[in-house]
């Protein structure tokens, strides 16, 4: 049987699995729309969790950041695991027995305030949006190899499955539907590392190959040995050796960690349990689940940079193997024959006087027209050719993008097309689960916090719902825009700024919402906006407007950033707040109460109003 019938017929059987979830849970009220009726069980709960968690920025992305920058990967393997231990030590516990199912109607209750909820409406866009985004890119990747199209192309047919299942389930379908996934990525995410760890190290469990013996080719070595010496031959550095500076380790591993904590659509999921002592159990069930994947992928990254330098480096391109064309043809990979030899070189900025090994002149590979000259798009050997300029100053031959290192992984290793198949089917189900769970959140947020608290109170439940709809179904519109154009074509990359964002925003005004009762509506107004506005600001001036690196902030990347915007909205916040009335009484009281034993005293529906009106209180 052929690859790409195996590949379809895994990924078809997924498919209908998913969507036939959705479609027998599809949600018939709001709750079911928003927590799934609250009645999931903890297993349930990590499982799908957990999907939501691992997005494709964790299953294709972080391994291939781990391939190419091997230690400086650790900022997101520490930000994200630190950031949700983070989340369900401070956060969950005292949001759920709030019993405020998202971020706005959080802030808007506890800072009783209908600007505090509406700034934060405008926050959770921001930030899903630019999580989503890598997301349709992830989707794109992987439908661009599955099918042999353009990237563009994938994201819209990702973007179309996501809204059919997301769209109508809502929360109770993406819940099982999650469950699913989670089970999909699990054993394709594993399955290969095995595999490949047998092959190279004689091991079969991956994490003991890493620290083992290299023990291919008749060698026996320390693995990480031999990976140091490839790496350096060909003047990259060692890969267990750190190039990324103190500052920038420092501020965006914490960035990514408060982010996490701040991240609207996984605080939701827990929600969907019956009480606070599931949501303990949730949460431990859910580390279990991420820590299959997360303690794996260190090793699928170094598996892959091992693979990728032994397959191709001065391998001669008319008999190089048949998956390196696959991915040249889908411009995920190319070769520029600069020295006319006929052979693929791979080297590191060592070899170059400039410190640089680009391939060529520009960011990525641009091609020639479709209907230009076959003399213009294809080379003597068959090699497809790039419109790009070569870039002469280093003897580098080969570009290729970080986030296919995963798929091209089991290739490389030569594994059985079923495996292959299966791994393919992960990629897909790690980007669908988390856009999944993010359009859920830009949905209520829009048709529930937005429309039903601000705009038009008298929505009833099947209106709120069809807005919740509708929302999106233009909120997905956008992020596939924005998917097929990102703020980066690096996966990870692009999800590292959502987390900046919710860093600055939302994880200062909630740890203090829930911990400083003098913290009032003011206070975390200006502190929100502070927070976002900086950090927005500055990505957008380094990502779109021409700012160059030597402009930086003291030294900190636009990936770090979100850590100095968190520090704004803490002064802000606090300063604001003391130079203010504090919250009125009942607040005060409400605050006090999620951090004791017993049912909280939560406003009244009517004091709630009353509140965010400016009745009876003082300011916005």
């Amino acid at each position: 049987m052929s690859q790409d019938l195996l590949n379809f017929l895994f990924i078809g059987a997924t498919f209908g699995l998913y969507i036939f979830i959705a479609v027998t849970s599809r949600a018939s009220s709001t709750k079911e729309y928003y927590t799934a009726g609250g009645g999931v069980s903890p297993f349930a709960n990590g499982m799908a969790t957990a999907a939501d968690w691992m997005s494709a920025a964790t299953f294709i992305s972080m391994a291939g950041t781990v391939a190419i920058s091997g230690y400086d990967a650790s900022r997101f393997l520490m930000g994200w695991t630190g950031g949700f231990v983070l989340l369900t030590v401070l956060m969950v516990p005292y949001l759920r027995k709030f019993n405020k199912p998202t971020v706005p109607d959080f802030i808007g209750d506890r800072y009783y305030s209908r600007t505090a909820r509406g700034v934060a409406v405008v926050c959770a866009i921001f930030i899903c949006m630019t999580y989503i985004m890598g997301q349709m890119r992830g989707v794109g990747v992987v439908f661009s190899q599955l099918f042999g199209i353009e990237i563009q192309s994938g994201v819209l047919v990702g973007a179309s499955i996501v809204f059919i299942y997301a769209g109508l389930g809502g929360m109770k379908g993406i819940t099982y539907t999650q469950v699913a996934q989670y089970c999909v990525m699990a054993f394709s995410y594993t399955i290969p590392a095995i595999f490949i760890a047998i092959a190279l190290t004689n091991n079969f469990i991956p994490q003991l190959g890493l620290i083992g013996d290299f023990t291919a080719e008749g060698a026996k070595v320390p693995f990480l040995e031999k990976l140091n010496n490839i790496n350096t031959e060909l003047g990259f550095s060692e890969f267990t050796a750190g190039k990324l500076d103190t500052v920038n380790m420092f501020c965006i591993t914490a960035a990514l960690m408060c982010g996490t904590a701040g991240l609207p659509h996984v605080i939701v999921r827990f929600f969907t349990v019956k009480n606070v002592a599931s949501v303990r159990k949730s949460a431990c069930w859910t580390l279990a689940f991420i820590a299959v994947i997360y303690l794996t992928a260190p090793t699928i990254g170094s598996f892959a940079r091992v693979n990728l330098i032994t397959t191709l480096h001065e391998s001669s391109y008319e008999k190089a193997p048949y998956w390196f064309k696959d991915f040249e043809e889908t411009g995920q990979m190319a070769w520029v024959d600069k020295n006319g030899d006929g052979k693929i070189q791979y080297f590191g900025p060592g070899k170059s006087e400039l410190n640089s090994n680009s391939v060529f002149i520009g960011k990525g590979p641009l091609y020639p027209a479709d209907d230009a000259p076959e003399s213009q798009r294809f080379g003597s050997l068959g090699q497809r050719l790039i419109a790009n300029k070569a870039d002469m100053t280093n003897p580098n031959e080969l570009w290729f993008g970080n986030d296919i290192m995963v798929m091209a992984n089991p290739h490389m290793a030569g594994l059985p097309k079923w495996v292959i198949a299966l791994l393919m089917a992960g990629c897909i189900a790690a980007a669908l689960s988390t856009a999944a769970g993010l359009l859920l959140v830009l949905s209520t947020s829009i048709s529930h916090d937005l429309m039903k608290k601000i705009v038009k109170p008298t929505l009833s439940d099947k209106e709120e719902v069809n807005y919740a709809r509708a929302a999106s179904f233009v909120a997905l519109a956008v992020a596939a825009y924005f998917g097929i154009n990102p703020p980066s074509a690096f996966i990870a990359k692009t999800v590292a700024f959502a987390f900046g964002l919710a860093a600055s925003s939302f994880f200062p005004t909630l740890l203090i919402g829930i911990f400083f009762k003098r913290i009032n509506k003011q206070g975390a107004i200006w502190g929100m906006l502070a927070g976002i506005v900086f950090t927005i600001s500055y990505i957008v001036y380094f990502q779109f407007l021409g700012g160059t690196a030597d402009q930086y902030l003291w030294g900190i990347t636009p990936e770090g950033i979100g850590f100095i915007g968190m520090l704004i909205n803490f002064l802000v916040a606090f300063t604001v707040s003391y130079l203010t009335p504090a919250p009125p009484a009942e607040i005060q009281r409400m605050v006090e109460s999620i951090h004791l034993p017993g049912p909280t005293r939560a406003l009244t529906g009517e004091e709630a109003e009353e509140r965010q009106a400016g009745v009876g209180g003082e300011g916005i």
